[in-house]
Formats: structure tokens, C-alpha cells, sequence
């Protein structure tokens, strides 16, 4: 079983991404139960602005994303947060992957169907349950499954302070969740993969 965690900081390599690390929790759970995982940190890329799967334009870098998508039976989008919303990083993956909603495989299903998901979030200030309720509400809407308490956060609570690799406060609570998180994304990907959903009635 493979997992792809699309990390949507707005830092580039190598600069250390605090989304990320608390995402390698949720990973490093996901190891202990055999699953392969990929990370992407999307503001490397040449991701270029769109709504469709294909090349926009020559070098747009989102159809490989979008085969790591189609390879992967769990995905994990990993935002912080500014100004209580996702980053505009995430924004632009979730609007490429728009695509998905009208691509099917090879049973006439949707292609994210079968599929489960769920979301990291980190920021130094309130919002988190913002953010994850946006960016799994556009999972849910291209067909991927949101198994229950299919996120984690760390978030130090309303206005500026320290980041979450700078600040041990909450953390055993956000990993706690964060282990769950991928304990419930494993348990239904695999009950998905036992017993598949079937295509939407005609």
C-alpha cells in the first residue's frame, strides 16, 4: 500500500517545514504498518494554475502529482495555516486535482474512489478546524473517502507565536491524534481494498 502526503507549505527546500513535521508523524505510523509513503513538497514544483490534469503549459510539473495521485490509496494534503485559511499552495493542488471529478478508471468509477484521505494542519494562530473542514470537504467532493478523525493540528491558539518546531507545547497531543489519524486512514484503506465501492448508479 502506497501513501502520498502532499506537503503544501509555502517554504521551499531545504528550508524546514513545520507542516512537514508533524506530517512525518502521521507517516512514520503509517510505516510501522508496511505502507510505502512519498512526500512532495508542492512550491518546489512548477505547478502552473488550472483545473485540468494535463500540461497547462511546457515544464508544468502537475501530471507527475497527478500519477503519484493515481498511484497512491492514501493521501494526505499538509497545510499551514494564514489568516485562517488553507495556504494558497494547497489552494492550487486541491484546484488541479478539480480535474479528478470527472476521470474514471477502468470500472467507469470515479478515479479518487476507494481512495482515503486526510489532513495535517500547523500555525501559530486559531483555525485549524477551518482549514481541515475546507481542504475534506474538496477531498470528499473529488471522491476520496474521509475515514473519521482523519487529521491532526498543532496550533498555539489565536495571534503570532512560536511554530510548532520551535515550541514543544501540545505536541504530544497532536502527535497522540496524529497516530490515530493514520491508524483510521490504514483501516479503511484496507477495507476499501478488500471490498471496493462500485460505481455510481447510472
Amino acid at each position: 500500500m502506497k501513501a502520498l502526503v502532499i506537503n503544501c507549505t509555502l517554504k521551499k527546500s531545504p528550508d524546514p517545514s513545520n507542516t512537514e513535521a508533524l506530517a512525518r508523524v502521521v507517516t512514520e505510523q503509517l510505516e510501522k504498518d508496511g505502507v510505502s509513503v512519498e512526500f512532495v513538497r508542492a512550491v518546489d514544483l512548477s505547478i502552473e494554475p488550472g483545473v485540468v490534469s494535463e500540461a497547462v503549459r511546457e515544464g508544468d510539473a502537475w501530471p507527475g502529482v497527478h500519477e503519484k495521485l493515481l498511484d497512491a490509496e492514501i493521501l494526505v494534503i499538509a497545510s499551514p495555516t494564514w489568516l485562517g485559511r488553507p495556504s494558497s499552495v494547497a489552494q492550487q493542488v486541491l484546484e488541479r486535482m478539480d480535474a479528478m471529478l470527472s476521470e474514471t478508471d477502468d470500472e467507469d468509477r470515479p478515479v479518487a474512489y476507494n481512495r482515503v484521505a486526510g489532513v495535517v494542519v500547523t500555525g501559530n494562530e486559531d483555525g485549524a478546524h477551518h482549514v481541515i473542514s475546507e481542504i475534506q470537504g474538496a477531498l470528499a467532493d473529488i471522491g476520496y473517502t474521509i475515514p473519521g478523525q482523519a487529521w491532526t493540528y498543532w496550533h498555539l491558539g489565536p495571534g503570532p507565536g512560536p511554530d510548532y518546531l520551535d515550541d514543544e507545547k501540545g505536541r504530544d497531543w497532536s502527535h497522540r491524534t496524529g497516530r490515530a489519524m493514520a491508524a483510521n486512514l490504514y483501516g479503511v484503506a484496507r477495507a476499501l481494498a478488500e471490498r471496493p465501492v462500485g460505481p455510481p448508479p447510472g
